[in-house]
């Protein structure tokens, strides 16, 4: 299915969403999408929550006990996912240090920093990655930058996607051969990676049915396979308390679940994801809090880790 088709899909259902009355204990089979035409759209419509929430002047950090698998086994971890707004340069694509002075070349952004630590025998691993999704997602809808190091003791990858008009520029670096440094373009599309800043940014919901994705970053590299869009099934069911939604790919045996809390600010509750191999990760919210961590660097400032039951 055409990713312009999903995109206006998913702008309509986002003005469904935001009005309709949920029923609880109702599960939905996925939305096949229908023909409409590219329109240019308003600015999105910010709810006060939404900005009283988003717009503090702090960060939402949220920590998770990490069960991952690997090497066909399951190690145990620790993910914190830290979710912020800031202005972000169009052309650029990096944060803008004075976003009054950039005029429309200022987008405000959600950045998710995801942060995965767990140990391989010995060794460990230690992967960051980094999205920047624009908040006004009607005149902005793909995400603008996504970046993922992974770091171990044998070596490290960095890949980088910028989105370029109807492309995302891709780039890898690695240390390993069969991988190797690599640079190509990519059909845009949503990306894995981004559906939870999704899922935050338009009031818990996701679009259903079938739509274009590009994979998780982490799990290409762990299975060595080759970054390219493909056809996956967003489902959803609704519970008392959670929105769960199942993302199933079409095309490779990768399946992944996301438990998000009903009501705002729709927090990320766990996840799992089986990439066929018959071991699940799975990671389970331990804690939350909501502050301005760049300001806390202070010896004083590690009680916040106490609070968010992060590994010593």
């Amino acid at each position: 299915m055409n990713t312009k088709l999903i995109l206006i899909y998913f702008i309509l259902f986002s003005f469904i969403a935001c009005n309709a009355k949920q029923d609880k204990q109702k599960s939905t089979e996925p939305i096949k999408t229908e023909t409409a035409k590219v329109v240019k759209l308003s600015k999105t419509p910010l709810k006060e929550n939404f900005k009283s929430y988003w717009y503090s002047g702090k960060a939402e950090l949220s920590s998770y006990n990490l069960k991952q698998s690997r090497y066909g086994e399951i190690r145990n971890g620790e993910v914190v996912l830290i979710f912020v707004t800031e202005p972000f340069s169009l052309s650029k694509q990096v944060k803008l240090d004075r976003p009054k002075d950039a005029g429309e070349d200022n987008v405000s952004v959600m950045k998710l920093n995801h942060v995965r630590k767990f140990n391989t025998g010995v060794y460990d691993y230690s992967i960051v990655t980094s999205t920047f999704t624009p908040i006004d997602f009607m005149n902005h809808p793909y995400t603008l930058k996504s970046t993922t190091s992974i770091q171990e003791w044998c070596g490290h990858t960095f890949t980088q996607l910028n989105l370029d008009g109807n492309t995302y520029n891709f780039k890898q670096f690695s240390y390993f051969e069969s991988d190797g440094d690599e640079e190509h373009k990519l059909e845009v599309a949503f990306l894995e990676e981004d559906l939870m800043t999704r899922i935050r940014i338009n009031n818990g919901q996701l679009p259903g049915g079938e739509i274009d994705l590009i994979p998780s970053t982490i799990s290409s590299r762990f299975t060595h396979k080759k970054m390219q869009v493909s056809k996956a099934i967003i489902s959803k069911t609704e519970l008392e308390n959670t929105i769960n939604y199942t993302i199933k790919y079409t095309s490779i045996p990768r399946t992944l679940t996301i438990e998000v809390e009903h009501e705002f600010p729709y927090k990320i509750m766990g996840w799992t994801e089986n990439d066929g191999d018959g071991l699940i990760t799975t990671a389970k919210l331990k804690a939350s809090l909501q502050e301005p961590y760049w300001n806390q660097k202070s010896i004083k400032d590690e009680a916040k880790r106490d609070e968010l039951k992060l590994i010593k």
